[in-house]
């Protein structure tokens, strides 16, 4: 374990950017290489229908 966590330590980070493009957009700029999530929340934001969506799963 000590060596896997000592090659992941020697590279370059690599950013997973979750919802504002703009984040990721900034480490991009920065020189890292970043991997972009179009996330939006459940059922719109909508409390009663996000509820339900919960009920199901």
């Amino acid at each position: 374990m000590k060596a896997v966590l000592g090659e992941l330590l020697q590279g370059r980070p690599v950013f997973v950017n979750i919802g504002v493009r703009a984040f990721g957009d900034t480490l991009r700029q920065a020189g890292f290489e970043v991997v972009q999530v179009d996330w939006a929340p459940p059922a719109g934001g909508d409390p009663r229908l996000a509820a339900l969506l919960d009920e199901l799963l």
